[in-house]
């Protein structure tokens, strides 16, 4: 059974130019009612779905328990409050102690994570105590030896810059770019720890750039300092941020995006929410962060990204929006289809038996299911083409006739299919791809095998 680290893996081999990490993980916080326990979320989520990281919202020891033997990468999360206080080394060392040696050994702890967007709350006590408290706690993993396998980060919102219009422009703010940010990225870059940063296109859109927002077509934005142009506003903001580091000499620490989202209820006056307008932007998010282009002042990459967040948290105060990023009801069902199960639970693939796998040698196609709707298949045939060759199915090409929206979803599913490596999950489609060992290809037009 192939995991998204798995696929990421085949995909890195087939294009050899792509540099830095990807993963695709899920927030997990629990401020809500009627949660399932820790220990069925840590199963749900190895077995069923495609995430192969986690960041705990918090750093609570059962939680970090039941995701032992997952094979899951694990982000501990500590609260701000607890920064002032591992300021102290003794404090840091009884910290990773009793909440980070007992569970080591089974369970893939990544990363620690002190506090969430400390720098930005402009508390003096959390913005002078961050870098010390996260150099306490790497001394701590030095101790017990385990510093070559947690590593300390701490996630910014994009609050911390001064700038971030056009994203070559990117600067972090005056006073806090020498005084704090940079010894937290010499301590990053000493430990090869990541840069972790909260992007939420969410906040930052109008209702003229919510295509813009989305990752859908729309017109770019010019950056006229470097010439490049900007198709969707992630890209735009993790430039920026990738600007303002560069602005302080540092070019070569892993960007990550710790989180990012979008909700699918708000409130009257709150607009661009709804389930569908959710599903586009973290569906879209996926293919995107995952696909190799990487931004247009870091290209050929691809990033780690969590989706903020696994579940709807109805115990969190403010805008009705704030409680509804979830992906999934408390019931573990999804809120809406963004091709997160894996294929082996929701999709069947046909082969002499349906419960076994097509042999690795048989010849496989990927097509959509014969009901597939057309609003789906021109989201397919507009999804695969802007990453593949799809002249074939263009006016005088040899697959242009029968000229129908599921014969042009074919040729383009299985044109993605085939270049990323026929992996099911190349395939999903968000459901209505199947995967063939039929030939498609008919007269002159010939389908890749």
């Amino acid at each position: 059974m192939l995991t998204l680290s798995s696929l990421l893996s085949l995909f890195l081999l087939f294009t050899p130019q792509v540099t830095g990490g990807a993963g695709i993980g899920v927030n997990y916080g629990k401020v809500a009612t009627d949660l399932p326990s820790p220990f069925q979320v840590a199963q749900f989520l190895s077995q069923n779905t495609i995430f192969d990281r986690v960041m705990i919202l918090d750093s609570d020891p059962p939680t970090i328990e039941a995701f032992a033997n997952t094979g899951l990468a694990i982000d501990v999360a500590i609260s701000n409050d607890l920064i002032p206080i591992l300021t102290n080394i003794s404090f840091a060392k009884h910290w990773v102690r009793t909440n980070i040696i007992p569970y080591a050994s089974s369970t893939n702890i990544s990363r620690i994570l002190v506090g969430n967007e400390a720098i930005s709350t402009a508390n003096k006590t959390l913005v002078l105590g961050l870098v010390p408290a996260m150099q306490n706690l790497h001394t701590a993993l030095v101790s017990v030896s385990l510093h070559h396998k947690i590593k300390v980060s701490t996630a910014h919102s994009l609050g911390i810059l001064a700038a971030s219009i056009p994203p070559s422009a990117g600067k972090f703010k005056d006073g806090y770019d020498i005084a704090v940010i940079k010894p937290l990225l010499s301590f990053l870059k000493a430990t090869d720890s990541p840069f972790m940063v909260n992007a939420y296109p969410f906040f930052g859109f109008t209702i003229d750039t919510l295509d813009y927002a989305l990752f859908r077509l729309n017109n770019g934005v010019f950056d006229n300092q470097t010439g490049l142009v900007y198709t969707n506003m992630l890209d735009a903001q993790i430039d920026a941020v990738h600007s303002a580091m560069k602005r302080l000499g540092f070019t070569d620490i892993d960007l990550v995006i710790a989180q990012t989202g979008w909700p699918s209820v708000g409130g009257e006056s709150e607009v661009g929410v709804s389930m569908e307008i959710a599903r586009d932007y973290n569906k879209n998010l996926i293919r995107h962060v995952i696909s190799g282009i990487g931004t247009p002042l870091m290209s050929n990459r691809t990033f780690e990204t969590y989706i903020f967040e696994l579940f709807n948290e109805d115990l969190k105060p403010g805008p009705s929006s704030e409680r509804n990023f979830g992906l999934f009801h408390a019931d573990l069902t999804p809120v809406y289809d963004i091709g997160i199960l894996k294929p082996e639970v929701s999709q069947p693939v046909k082969s002499a038996n349906p419960a076994d796998p097509i042999p690795a040698n048989v010849k496989q196609w990927c097509i959509p299911k014969p009901n597939t709707d057309k609003m789906m298949l021109q989201e397919n045939i507009d999804f695969a083409c802007s990453e593949v060759n799809c002249h074939p199915i263009q006016p005088g090409g040899n697959c242009f006739n029968p000229d129908t929206l599921h014969a042009h979803a074919a040729y383009a599913m299985n044109e993605y299919f085939q270049f990323y490596g026929k992996n099911s999950f190349d395939c999903y489609f968000g459901g209505t791809g199947i995967v063939s060992t039929g030939d498609p290809s008919y007269g002159s037009c010939k389908f890749r095998s």
